[in-house]
């Protein structure tokens, strides 16, 4: 009812007159200022691109695992007896003992790694499939040498130079082989591309039966540009691929040369096959059309290695 002062909203609350009331202290006077400089887009939480901002930084930030797990006894056995660098090992507390187990733990705690009991369910968390037979070995990163400090200790040797590229080779265990492979045959070292190859993981350790200790695997950020400057410091870059101009039988390799190694499937990528000096193949007389990269590479060096001794 009009003029019922019980009403609510009827009667005005102190303090809220309309205009201006004493002791504004010029609130008036300083809404006419300007408001200076308008922010960027991506900083206005209404415009667009600040949206578009607000949920990049609430997305998850993908952390960079600086450590591999190997799991299950047979993989970390191997791993420990190639001497693969660790940094733990893992033992599931009420784990079942065997001869691998405790071989595990006799090497382990010869070279000083810790050895640590845990929970099961803690390797249960780490593991996809849990298979990891209460035991597993924490490699830390390896430590990568420098393309032109890998080439400058091989030209330094009395011998010549004797390196591996490996070109389109995305199977640790491939890299692993041609690490031996380069060790058996007195290669200096193995160059890989930074980005879709292979890395030197545990597998590539394991397969590498202990090589990966004593020969240096070095990471080239561009694989065609470190081919290109290591011709100009005059190494032959010698490409591997079935379909080469050039049987192995008649190829000389008593000069410096790096071997550039493509996978079974893809060969030698485009540029890197346009800057090699000659590609080379392996003659197959048997009804198989192509070998295993790590094999190739293998009958390759033994092939080089026996026309230096010759």
């Amino acid at each position: 009812m009009a003029g019922n002062s019980k009403r609510r909203g009827a009667v005005r609350k102190e303090g809220t007159k309309k205009g201006p009331t004493k002791g504004s202290g010029g609130v008036r006077r300083r809404g006419l200022q300007g408001r200076g400089a308008t922010p960027p887009a991506q900083l206005r939480p209404h415009h667009p691109a600040g949206k578009r901002a607000a949920r990049e930084s609430r997305k998850p930030v993908k952390r960079v695992e600086e450590t591999e797990t190997v799991l299950g006894r047979n993989p970390v056995l191997e791993c420990l007896r190639a001497q693969a660098p660790a940094s733990a090992l893992y033992v599931a507390l009420g784990a079942e003992a065997d001869e691998r187990l405790t071989e595990s733990i006799t090497l382990a705690a010869d070279r000083g790694i810790p050895i640590l009991e845990v929970p099961r369910g803690d390797l249960d968390r780490i593991s996809a499939n849990g298979l990891h037979q209460g035991v597993a070995l924490q490699v830390p990163p390896y430590a990568y040498a420098h393309p032109d400090d890998l080439l400058a200790s091989a030209l330094d040797d009395v011998r010549p130079a004797l390196l591996v590229a490996l070109d389109n080779i995305s199977d640790p265990r491939n890299l692993g082989a041609i690490v031996r492979s380069v060790a058996a045959f007195a290669g200096h070292g193995v160059l890989i591309p930074q980005r879709r190859s292979a890395s030197v993981t545990a597998v590539a350790w394991r397969t590498s039966a202990g090589a990966a200790a004593r020969v240096p695997v070095a990471r080239a950020t561009n694989l065609t540009r470190t081919l290109k400057d290591w011709a100009s410091a005059g190494v032959t870059v010698v490409g591997l691929d079935a379909h080469g101009d050039t049987a192995v039988d008649d190829f000389d390799g008593t000069g410096p040369l790096v071997l550039v190694v493509g996978s079974e499937g893809k060969g030698l990528s485009r540029l890197v096959r346009e800057n090699c000096d000659t590609i080379v193949s392996i003659p197959m007389s048997g009804p198989a059309e192509s070998l295993n990269a790590a094999v190739a590479a293998g009958v390759v060096l033994a092939e080089i290695s026996r026309q230096r001794r010759g």
